[in-house]
């Protein structure tokens, strides 16, 4: 055998799918735990969006945990919709 061809027959062996499939209801799991993380950070979007404040710090205080909010269901996947 040429030098190098008793890999090749090797590697026709192997599985060509490299990624484990998930199980279905893992899969449905995850998802409602996404989904119900997004609802309830939409939830606090909406608190914080409703709150009027005459006093500067408060007006800090919801800017930031709106910004904390919109990064965290930026990476759920979520975007606002106009």
């Amino acid at each position: 055998m040429p030098q190098g061809l008793e890999g090749k027959s090797a590697d026709k062996q192997k599985p060509q799918s490299a990624a484990p499939r998930l199980d279905p209801a893992i899969a449905h799991a995850r998802n409602a735990e996404q989904t119900r993380k997004r609802q309830e950070l939409i939830l606090q979007r909406e608190r914080v969006l409703s709150e009027r404040t005459a006093s500067p710090h408060r007006r800090t205080a919801l800017t930031n945990a709106l910004a904390d909010i919109e990064e965290k269901l930026a990476e759920l996947g979520w975007t606002i919709h106009m």
